[in-house]
């Protein structure tokens, strides 16, 4: 008796008979995958990142600008001056109209309100701010993933764009003042500016320093989207309603106060800029990046102790 036939199955279409290879991409997320240890369990559609995800995406934005060429940075720093001018004009705009106001609450609270414009578009547009930098590029040396060396360079190159930026484009305020007609607003500005004493003005910039630093943490621990920009005009926001000394929005204040009223003196300017760029330097190294950077990595040692026992 023969064995029953057997039916052969139809050959498979040419694109299943094998899988078509991988994509170069394709590749690189397999190895990706393989080499993956999850630490932290956490839910995956938390808008909030976890404090560890933060600083690591932190330590390598710093690390990004604490590497990147000295023409670009320069050049980006000196965008970012340019844009705070547009802060500068605002406050000036309601100082002069708001200035003579009956209430001292209802100036501070208008001016509160347009002082984050520069800030909102500087950061959003990715220009480099000298007091962004004063915690982001100290995390990657906290971390001894750079150098000491390094943060300085990046300091000195930010701060003198800024500067420079600030300037230029407090120049161009001065020529548009006939259109925008802000002197009275920029003129008091500049006294608000001068008038406090050594100690009172480095406190209001370490505390201004602080906020902006801890304004680009929240920025980093955001989605990507107008949560972003609410985080940066919060914080710009508070330094405003609270009359804190920013070193580069008051840069460009007290250069258009000078261009327009030879009353500020080149030793009155000095003394603002030198200790406003302290102030906002302490608040941002000291009372964040340290403070952040210890507590992550604490929360993280202590976490790792715990696994093992």
């Amino acid at each position: 008796m023969s064995d029953p036939e057997i039916e052969e199955e139809p050959p498979l279409p040419k694109d299943e008979k094998q899988n078509d290879p991988p994509t170069r991409r394709a590749k690189a997320k397999m190895q990706e995958d393989e080499k993956y240890v999850p630490v932290i369990i956490k839910r995956t559609d938390e808008s909030r990142r976890h404090p560890d995800d933060t600083l690591e995406q932190t330590i390598h934005e710093g690390l990004e600008q604490l590497n990147r060429q000295s023409l670009s940075l320069f050049i980006s720093a000196i965008a970012a001056g340019l844009i705070l001018g547009f802060s500068a004009m605002a406050v000036g705009v309601v100082q002069t109209y708001f200035g003579s106001a009956d209430s001292t609450l209802v100036e501070r609270f208008v001016t509160a309100l347009v002082y984050p414009l520069g800030f909102v578009v500087c950061v959003m547009s990715g220009s480099e701010l000298f007091t962004e930098h004063t915690a982001t590029a100290v995390y990657p040396v906290l971390d001894r993933r750079s150098t000491v060396r390094r943060l300085f360079r990046l300091w000195s190159l930010v701060l003198s764009g800024n500067l420079l930026g600030a300037f230029i484009s407090a120049l161009l305020l001065h020529y548009a003042d006939p259109v925008v007609g802000a002197a009275v607003g920029y003129i008091e500005v500049g006294h608000h500016l001068t008038h406090f004493e050594t100690l009172p003005l480095f406190i209001s910039s370490v505390l201004a320093g602080w906020l902006m630093a801890q304004g680009a943490w929240l920025v980093m621990s955001t989605p990507a989207n107008l949560s972003q920009m609410a985080c940066i005009y919060l914080v710009t926001f508070v330094i405003g309603l609270g009359g804190l000394h920013h070193a580069i929005a008051g840069s460009v204040e007290i250069f258009i106060a000078r261009l327009t009223s030879p009353e500020f003196t080149l030793g009155s300017m000095l003394h603002f800029m030198g200790f406003a760029i302290a102030g906002n330097t302490v608040g941002g190294a000291g009372f964040v990046a340290l403070l952040n950077y210890a507590h992550v990595r604490r929360t993280r040692t202590l976490g790792d102790r715990d696994d093992f026992h």
